[in-house]
């Protein structure tokens, strides 16, 4: 992965109080990370507010935009709407503290880094954004947006019963189980 000082943040030279940064999302920047075959046409704006206070900053993470996935019910591709917010506190460790083990939204760094670089969160909360599911949108008169050809297809798929048997299976129906009988411990 390259070294990009675009998602850098110096905060010593940060007044305390609260900033904001916007960072446009293209197919260079996820390339650069994690190639995600399925997703592809990356169009995302993410909104970063940064509160620095004197021993730590809350980051606010808004997130808005696009990305082409396939759909899971028709497999062809379409554009999935991205919104999320994210919030992260990073707390300033002193120079004699120990590590501190991270919590999911809390980050510890020292006093001595003077740069956070939030690239690697930028991707892991774009990478949340996009949900499990990606299921063709309704239209407006409220017919499923998928392939109409493919929802066929799987209806008719659906619909052909299972009567072929396996000739292995033949000869049990027959066998009747009978239950047993449950022995009671002695006392002793």
């Amino acid at each position: 992965m390259k070294h990009n000082r675009e998602y850098e943040i110096a905060w010593q030279g940060l007044k305390p109080g609260p900033h904001t940064y916007e960072y446009d999302i293209d197919n260079r920047f996820m390339a650069e990370r994690e190639g995600v075959d399925s997703f592809k046409d990356w169009n995302a704006k993410i909104t970063l507010g940064f509160d620095k206070h004197d021993s730590f900053f809350m980051l606010h993470f808004d997130i808005d935009g696009y990305v082409t996935v396939p759909c899971d019910r028709c497999g062809d591709e379409f554009k999935l709407r991205l919104w999320d917010e994210f919030d992260l506190l990073i707390k300033l460790l002193g120079e004699d503290a120990e590590q501190i083990d991270e919590e999911d939204d809390v980050v510890f760094i020292p006093r001595s880094e003077t740069v956070i670089d939030i690239s690697n969160w930028l991707y892991e909360f774009l990478m949340l954004s996009v949900p499990i599911q990606h299921i063709h949108p309704d239209l407006e008169n409220g017919e499923s947006g998928c392939n109409p050809q493919a929802l066929s297809l799987l209806e008719k798929l659906a619909e052909v019963p299972d009567t072929t048997r396996n000739p292995l299976w033949k000869g049990l129906e027959n066998i009747r189980v009978e239950k047993s009988k449950k022995v009671k411990p002695k006392n002793k």
